[in-house]
């Protein structure tokens, strides 16, 4: 079987040696090098076969951020960033994932701490060594062009949105930062309000749904426990907790709960998916996008069961063809979109 070639970037070498020894220990990983800054790990790349890279953002020299601009550009590859994401800091590692890596792991303290997160870290390796390169390029290279265009202007008024009985729910994990900002910087004031699971650290959801604000006509937010469900309103379910629907009367509630891991996964699509399924069923639109795994394949098709129209995003513009291709496997795709042409699947069901 052949190894998975990681190269470990990290400017403390602590970290560089525990990461080595940690991963080394999956037998599906090997570590072909370490970089204590981007210019070496220019070099290691050059003359190595690497497959995932982990970086770190802080590192002396030239920063991360420099450092995945040129990566993308010149030679892309999957990029998982390691960094403590720190409240000063996650809007860099939202600005990395927007620049094309693929994933992030949160360091939750000094040096030491990656004994923890080794793990973890070996299992979005995995995961990042099956994204498709030609996808990851293309799709960050339109995000990046996307940025440099006039942000939309934010609605004004609640008296211009038209209401709607529908709902829309959406999954998505490693790719899923770049394919939800596709999406949601397409909405209008006639989309349906929408609950959103991404598969994240804790904390960082909330600068990615203030990202996602700062862009899209929505208001996009990070959902509470027992909120109501509003119009032109995007609600983001927090790192580290399921979100669900629930209802009272005409009323949507919104449920943060913690609980179970399903799929490996809190926050898990397939529990947002099922209470839609059972709450708004044939009022319910149904988008499963690019990530590792099968979670929300069988909410997807309980949607789909239920009387709701769902969407698969299509292999050729996903980062990773995991989630969406078991959702289609088992039948629970309605219809299988390109990543452009979700927005207008959607609007046609509205």
């Amino acid at each position: 079987m052949k190894k998975i070639k990681v190269l470990i970037v990290d400017d403390s070498a602590i970290v560089r040696d525990i990461l080595s020894r940690r991963l080394a220990e999956n037998p599906k990983i090997e570590v072909v090098g370490t970089a204590p800054d981007p210019f070496i790990a220019r070099n290691k790349i050059e003359s190595l076969d690497i497959d995932v890279v982990s970086l770190d953002i802080e590192m002396p020299r030239m920063d991360g951020l420099t450092f995945l601009k040129y990566l993308m550009k010149y030679k892309p590859m999957p990029v998982i960033i390691v960094s403590s994401l720190t409240e000063g800091k996650n809007q860099a590692a939202l600005e990395a994932m927007e620049r094309g890596a693929v994933d992030i792991v949160n360091k939750t303290g000094g040096p030491f701490s990656v004994e923890e997160i080794a793990e973890e870290l070996a299992e979005k390796i995995i995961a990042a060594s099956r994204v498709s390169r030609s996808n990851l390029k293309k799709v960050s290279l339109q995000i990046q062009k996307n940025a440099e265009t006039q942000p939309a202007t934010k609605r004004t008024a609640l008296s211009q949105i038209q209401t709607t009985q529908k709902l829309l729910v959406v999954g998505a994990s490693t790719g899923g930062t770049i394919a939800m900002e596709a999406v949601f910087t397409k909405f209008t004031v006639d989309y349906p309000p929408t609950l959103a699971v991404i598969h994240m650290p804790e904390h960082f959801t909330a600068s990615f749904a203030a990202r996602l604000n700062s862009l899209c006509q929505f208001e996009v937010k990070e959902a509470k426990d027992g909120e109501q469900i509003l119009p032109s309103t995007i609600y983001i379910a927090p790192g580290n907790y399921h979100m669900l629907l629930e209802t009272s009367g005409a009323k949507r509630i919104i449920r943060v709960k913690s609980g179970p891991k399903m799929h490996g996964q809190r926050p898990a699509v397939d529990i947002l998916f099922n209470s839609a399924a059972e709450k708004v069923g044939k009022n319910c639109i149904a988008v499963l996008m690019t990530g590792m795994g099968r979670d929300g394949a069988i909410g997807m098709k309980n949607v789909k069961e239920a009387g709701g129209y769902t969407i698969a995003q299509d292999e050729a513009s996903s980062i990773v063809f995991g989630m969406p291709k078991e959702a289609i496997a088992i039948g629970g795709a309605s219809e299988i979109s390109s990543l452009d042409a979700i927005p207008q699947a959607i609007k046609k069901r509205i």
